[in-house]
C-alpha cells in the first residue's frame, strides 16, 4: 500500500514537472511580426504581397531577418520555408 502511494505522488510530481518545462518552452518571447515585416518589406516592388509572405513566414519561425534583402543566416527557419514549386518562400 505504501509503495503504491510513493508511486502515486512521484508520477504527479513528474507530471508537474514536465508541464511547467512545455510552458517554458511555448512561453518564448513572441516578436512583432507586423513591425518586422513592414521593415523587411520596405523596399519592395510589391509591398502587400512581401508582407503577407513575410507574416506567414514570421507566425512561423517567431522571427525576421535584418535589414530589407538577405541576412537568413539570422532566421534558419525563415531561410528553409519553401513554396510548393520548391522556390523560397520567405522575402
Amino acid at each position: 500500500m505504501a509503495i503504491s502511494k510513493v508511486f502515486i505522488a512521484s508520477l504527479l510530481i513528474s507530471l508537474l514537472l514536465l508541464q511547467f518545462a512545455e510552458a517554458g518552452q511555448a512561453g518564448g518571447d513572441k516578436i512583432d511580426c507586423g513591425a518586422a515585416c513592414a521593415v523587411r518589406c520596405s523596399k519592395s516592388k510589391r509591398p502587400n504581397l512581401c508582407k503577407r509572405a513575410c507574416g506567414t513566414c514570421c507566425a512561423r519561425c517567431n522571427c525576421v531577418p535584418p535589414g530589407t534583402y538577405g541576412n537568413f543566416e539570422a532566421c534558419q527557419c525563415y531561410a528553409t520555408q519553401t513554396t510548393r514549386g520548391g522556390k523560397p518562400k520567405c522575402p
